[in-house]
């Protein structure tokens, strides 16, 4: 299954959750209107059955960090290999994919765009260009935006967004630049997702 590219207030509003927390705008319009989209989407949210839970939890984790279903079971089984609880562990291996980084260091206003920007090559990690969203970064990691592209548009007012990079990176917006000084642990991840509904969902 692809990715989804489609509106994402009107999906938080299908998933009866706001997913997408950094724009000022999709929070508005999703306050606005918190029930489900279409002609009876005022009426309550139907009572899921316990498949319909787990699958819909899916559905979120998918959305917000914009993964495809065999990503997000490859992402099960390498989190479920792991010494560590398992859905919180899929949760660390999402948080640290590049992509989302960039979106975390605050070099990538939304994790979309922050997919845009290393798919089409404007990040170096360790100094080498790449292009591959999906590389998980390790502690030592250090990321920049490539020296051409640093006068580009896209990057202009980074600082004026005063936006707060999670512990586990260190950030200058100033140059662009930032380096993974730990691994996130439970407290960095966005608490929308019940990372246990994936575990049993993929375990059955």
């Amino acid at each position: 299954m692809s990715r989804y590219t489609g509106p994402t207030t009107r999906l938080s509003r299908k998933l009866g959750v706001m997913l997408f927390t950094n724009s000022e705008s999709k929070i508005k319009a999703y306050n606005k209107k918190k029930y489900k989209p279409g002609m009876h989407g005022q009426k309550r949210f139907s009572q899921l059955s316990e498949y319909g839970k787990h699958l819909q939890e899916k559905q979120k984790v998918k959305v917000l960090f914009g993964i495809t279903e065999k990503q997000c079971r490859k992402y099960y089984e390498m989190a479920n290999k792991s010494s560590e609880i398992t859905g919180e562990k899929l949760m660390k291996i999402l948080e640290q994919r590049l992509d989302n980084t960039i979106f975390r260091s605050g070099i990538g206003a939304t994790r979309p765009q922050a997919r845009q920007i290393v798919g089409h090559g404007l990040i170096k990690l360790n100094g080498k260009k790449v292009t591959i969203p999906s590389i998980i970064v390790e502690k030592g990691d250090i990321f920049e935006v490539l020296d051409k592209k640093k006068s580009s548009k896209l990057f202009e007012a980074l600082e004026k967004r005063k936006i707060k990079a999670p512990k586990w990176l260190k950030v200058d917006l100033k140059s662009l630049k930032g380096e993974v000084v730990t691994l996130p642990d439970k407290d960095d991840i966005e608490n929308v997702i019940d990372s246990q509904l994936i575990t049993e969902f993929y375990s059955k």
